[in-house]
């Protein structure tokens, strides 16, 4: 695929990410916040959009890790101007209280919580491919977020939502982005 059809496509995957992270965090019940967060990841699967986390476990070979770069730098982007827009029309939602939740965390416990969702978003992709039934998109997104996992894009929005823009938010990130890629290369390796 074209490298500038991947950045737009990937910048379209950051703000569904973030439309899910929005309404998680406009409502109170957080089980019915982990399920609206789904419709996110089912918009990015069904329209073809370029998620980092829905594709690193499918990288087949080391000539596409240039493409993950784009990837995540659209998804970042796309997370960046929702929390910007978000901010502008004045939502009642804020993330700084969950940001500084995860900047708490030990960065061992990071990673660990970030491979868990490197999981869930492998095998909610691959069996989503497999048998074109939306529950494997639903179910890993509800069991990701209501077990707390890293989810790297959407710590992303959460991240840029409370303006929180450090060495150690970066810092985090990136062991989340390693954490997504190795759960989910850890699956992908599994023998047939």
């Amino acid at each position: 695929m074209d490298k500038m059809k991947i950045l737009i496509k990937s910048i379209y995957a950051g703000v569904m990410i973030a439309v899910g992270g929005t309404v998680y965090l406009s409502v109170e019940n957080k089980l019915a916040g982990s399920l609206l967060f789904s419709f996110g990841l089912l918009t990015i699967v069904t329209q073809g959009f370029c998620l980092y986390t829905g594709k690193i476990g499918f990288v087949r070979q080391i000539r596409d890790l240039p493409d993950m770069v784009i990837i995540i730098a659209g998804n970042y982007i796309g997370t960046f101007l929702t929390a910007l827009a978000v901010t502008g029309a004045g939502l009642p939602v804020s993330s700084l209280e969950l940001a500084d939740k995860k900047l708490d965390y030990h960065p061992g416990s990071i990673l660990l919580l970030s491979m868990l969702c490197g999981v869930m978003m492998y095998l909610a992709i691959d069996n989503y491919n497999k048998s074109k039934n939306i529950v494997f998109i639903i179910a890993p997104v509800m069991i990701f977020i209501l077990s707390g996992f890293e989810h790297s894009i959407a710590d992303m929005f959460y991240f840029n939502l409370a303006g929180v823009h450090s060495l150690k938010s970066y810092g985090y990130l990136i062991i989340m982005l390693v954490g997504n890629g190795i759960g989910a290369k850890l699956f992908d390796l599994k023998p047939e």
